[in-house]
């Protein structure tokens, strides 16, 4: 199960708080096609790891290079596929695969800068030799390997804000947990405690909960609630934040009026363009559970095609970074 957890600052956290010794495992090379990008990673401690860096093929083998690693303080560079002295460790795509495992210290200053931003939602780029560590705010929006030293772009976390406390919403706050999403629910009104564990929980206006919040553009609002009077108010502020999606749900034949009565809230016609309204991708039914499960989709779509074009549009820092900053 641990194999879902895609970002590794999450377990990270608990495991430097628990002072945990941990190793990074990294895919720094892909030759042909792979399940994994170059830049997946993996977290492993004495007993368990977390992420996957291939189908399956090679998880459990990591983990015990991490743990070796853990034994004797040295990172190691491991090849799978072809030209790999494994040959009893095969890839059912047929490819070539390189991984660099590298021992950490829960004190490093790299990693607390890491976790510092990552509280902060605050992008940073980590850099790795497997002995050298350094983690800055450069926005350099790729993964970069030049042989010896990678570079990673940790984003925010996708946070979803959802308006509303009826079952839609709730099923959608459930949905976005079980995808390793940050979930904040805005009920106004709504019971004194949340409704739900582990996620974040307002009860004030949408407006004035979504300033509290404080909106970025890794965030996706939805308004799910229905015809409340606050509804536009926080709507237009959704539509002038940073957020990288909002959508609202709503019938077609009554979008018309909603969008007059955000213009009367000084919302302009490009901010406008920007709703999602009716919410959700299209083809699902209109049970709770359709409209969270097709919410979340169309968030989750919007948000790594973001991501994409913002890696496609990048230069690598192997490519750009001088001889000197390259060290053993």
């Amino acid at each position: 199960m641990t194999a879902q957890i895609d970002d590794i600052r999450v377990p990270l956290a608990a495991v430097r708080q628990a002072g945990e010794a941990f190793a990074i495992a990294t895919l720094v090379e892909v030759e042909g096609s792979a399940p994994r990008e170059c830049g997946a990673q993996m977290l492993v401690t004495s007993h368990e790891y977390w992420g996957f860096l291939s189908g399956g093929c090679i998880e459990a083998d990591v983990a015990r290079h991490g743990r070796e690693a853990l034994a004797d303080g040295q990172s190691r560079r491991l090849r799978y596929g072809e030209g790999s002295p494994w040959i009893d460790i095969k890839l059912a795509c047929g490819s070539a695969i390189t991984v660099l495992v590298e021992p950490v210290g829960a004190d490093d200053p790299a990693v607390t800068a890491l976790m510092a931003a990552h509280g902060a939602r605050r992008p940073v780029l980590w850099s790795s030799d497997g002995s050298n560590r350094c983690a800055g705010h450069e926005h350099i929006p790729a993964f970069g390997w030049d042989g010896v030293r990678y570079s990673k772009l940790f984003e925010p976390s996708l946070r979803l804000v959802l308006i509303g406390e009826d079952a839609a919403a709730l099923a959608a706050a459930e949905i976005g947990l079980a995808s390793g999403i940050e979930v904040v629910l805005v009920a106004p009104g709504g019971p004194e405690a949340s409704p739900l564990p582990g996620i974040a929980y307002h009860r004030s206006a949408p407006a004035p909960a979504l300033e509290a919040i404080g909106m970025d553009r890794w965030t996706a609002i939805a308004v799910l609630s229905h015809d409340r009077e606050d509804d536009e108010r926080g709507l237009a502020a959704a539509l002038q934040s940073p957020a990288f999606y909002v959508g609202a749900i709503g019938a077609r034949a009554r979008l018309d009026a909603r969008l007059a009565r955000l213009r009367g809230h000084g919302v302009g016609e490009a901010q406008i363009a920007r709703l999602h309204a009716p919410i959700g991708l299209q083809g699902f039914g209109k049970a709770p559970r359709d409209i969270a499960l097709s919410l979340v989709a169309e968030v989750a779509q919007a948000f790594h095609a973001r991501s994409a074009a913002a890696r496609s549009s990048g230069v690598s820092i192997s490519s750009t970074a001088p001889a000197a900053s390259v060290s053993r």
